[in-house]
C-alpha cells in the first residue's frame, strides 16, 4: 500500500476575502504562516518517503514550515498547482457573478467541460491533471509514504477520485486551509483513511496573532 497525506495550504488574505486565486502567486497571511507552522509539528513526528509540493508561493510556504519540522525537503511539482480560473482570478465571488453572471454560472453549476474565458482551465482538464499527478506520484512510491502540499480545488479532486464521486456533484465535504487529509493507494483501489483532520489548528486564530 502506499499512504498518501495531502495537506492544503495555510490561509491567504484572499481566503479571508473569499477572493479567487487560482493560478496566481499570493502569499500566506499571518493566521496562514501561523497554521503551517502548527502543521509542521503535528507531523514532526512522523516519517515521509518522499514530499512533494504545489510551486506556487502559499504552497511552497506552507510546504517549508512542514520541511523544517520533519527534516525532509519538498520537491516543487506544478501538476500539484490549482486550477485557473482565468478572468475570475482576482476577483470575489459576488464581483464574478456580477461581472460574468453566464460564465460563472457554469462555474457554480460545475459544468466539466466550461473553460473560464482568459486562458482558463476547465474542470475536467484540471481533473485530468490532479490525477494524472496523483497516481504518477503512487506508482513512483509504491509500500511508501507520501506528503503533498497542494491546494483546496486540487483536494476536492483527489477526494472525488477516491470515493469515484462525479465532479459535477455538489460537494458534501470541507477542506480547511492547512487540513491533515490522508489516502491508501492499495491493489484493490482507492480509500481515505482521514479527511479535513484540523484539530491541531485549534490555537492558530487571529486573537493568538495580536
Amino acid at each position: 500500500m502506499t499512504r498518501i497525506c495531502l495537506i492544503r495550504h495555510g490561509e491567504t488574505d484572499w481566503n479571508a476575502g473569499d477572493r479567487i486565486q487560482g493560478s496566481m502567486d499570493i502569499p500566506l497571511n499571518d493566521v496562514g504562516l501561523a497554521q503551517a507552522r502548527a502543521t509542521g509539528a503535528r507531523l514532526a513526528g512522523e516519517h515521509f518517503d518522499a514530499f512533494y509540493t504545489s510551486d506556487l508561493t502559499r504552497a511552497r510556504q506552507t510546504a517549508d514550515a512542514i520541511a523544517t519540522a520533519i527534516g525532509l525537503a519538498p520537491i516543487l511539482d506544478p501538476e500539484f498547482r490549482e486550477r485557473r480560473y482565468g478572468v475570475f482570478e482576482g476577483l470575489t465571488r459576488t464581483e464574478a457573478s456580477q461581472q460574468y453572471p453566464q460564465e460563472y454560472a457554469a462555474i457554480v453549476r460545475r459544468d466539466a467541460d466550461c473553460v473560464p474565458p482568459g486562458k482558463g482551465e476547465s474542470l475536467a482538464q484540471h481533473s485530468s491533471r490532479v490525477t494524472a499527478a496523483l497516481q504518477r506520484v503512487a506508482a513512483a512510491h509504491l509500500g511508501s509514504s507520501v506528503l503533498i502540499v497542494t491546494h483546496g480545488g486540487v483536494l476536492d479532486l483527489v477526494n472525488r477520485l477516491v470515493r469515484g464521486w462525479p465532479v459535477q456533484a455538489a460537494r458534501d465535504f470541507t477542506i480547511p486551509n492547512a487540513g491533515i487529509n490522508r489516502i491508501v493507494c492499495a491493489p484493490a483501489g482507492w480509500s481515505i483513511e482521514c479527511w479535513a483532520d484540523s484539530c491541531h489548528l485549534a490555537a492558530v486564530g487571529r486573537d493568538e496573532l495580536r
